[in-house]
């Protein structure tokens, strides 16, 4: 049975010259067709040479289910391959942000959205169709101020179908019992969605080099619930990044290793949370 980012894996990891050209122009036209000019949502793609993930991301993008008005915009991280080139031919508006960081990137587009609510969205990412739709159904819901969904990884030979499973259900498990104490520790920048007005009052951090998303989410618990979205409607697809090409066994354990360090922090809720040395962008003199 077909799966819904098949077509788009045909091009996902391919440099943009190997794209077909009915792709660009189809994806241009229905991008053009989605762009409201009073959005209620704001979706912003961010991307650092992400030439060969980016026109796969907007094709997913263009193709979605949605009732509710949208604008789709992009942030170039100044990257030095065809990124930008893949914005502009897709016809969407985009900014480039000269400091490198995903903490600039998404505050630049935070900046220039016009929606009452923000996407964040990675260019190395796939969306099914309506993942927008019922992200922002829970959006819509009072007292809800943010909302973070699930994903998966995409199969490669790399990386058993089994192993993937295994690794996923175990994640999700650990991600939902983490939520009812620590949701903000359960958010991931790539399946993160908010209301923008409340953003802008609690600017994305930027001297982190990880973290920025589950920042934003902490302090955005002071207006309203984080949700964690588990719908197969809203799972994206993603590649493999910190994890690469080791064995899911190996990373699986690592995270083992990593959560079981002060794990009764799942059992207390917090609104503080100390810096750890590594994680600080070192200040240049």
């Amino acid at each position: 049975m077909a799966n819904w980012y098949d077509k788009y894996l045909t091009i996902y990891g391919k440099p943009f010259s190997e794209v077909p050209q009915d792709v660009i122009d189809g994806t241009r036209e229905r991008l053009a067709r989605l762009q409201s000019p009073e959005p209620l949502a704001s979706i912003v793609v961010i991307g650092y040479n992400e030439e060969k993930h980016l026109q796969a991301c907007l094709w997913a993008i263009s193709e979605i289910k949605c009732q509710y008005p949208v604008e789709i915009i992009g942030v170039d991280n100044d990257s030095t391959d065809r990124t930008a080139e893949i914005y502009e031919k897709s016809g969407i508006p985009y900014y480039t942000e000269y400091q490198h960081s995903c903490g600039y990137a998404r505050r630049c587009g935070l900046q220039h959205a016009k929606g009452r609510f923000y996407f964040d969205v990675d260019s190395d990412t796939l969306y099914p169709p309506y993942y927008y739709e019922v992200m922002l159904e829970h959006l819509l819901k009072p007292d809800v101020s943010c909302v973070s969904a699930t994903w998966s990884y995409i199969p490669d030979e790399n990386h058993s179908k089994l192993s993937l499973k295994l690794y996923e259900m175990t994640r999700d498990l650990f991600l939902w019992i983490q939520h009812f104490k620590r949701p903000e520790l359960s958010v991931r920048g790539l399946v993160f969605a908010y209301n923008a007005d409340y953003g802008r009052k609690e600017p994305y951090r930027v001297d982190i080099i990880r973290g920025e998303d589950g920042s934003m989410a902490l302090n955005l618990k002071k207006y309203g619930k984080i949700v964690f979205v588990r719908d197969s409607r809203c799972r994206a697809i993603t590649g493999y990044g910190t994890i690469g090409n080791k064995p899911m066994y190996k990373s699986f354990f690592e995270n083992v290793r990593t959560q079981l360090k002060g794990i009764t922090r799942i059992f207390h809720k917090t609104d503080h949370y100390d810096d750890s040395e590594d994680n600080l962008v070192k200040k240049t003199q």
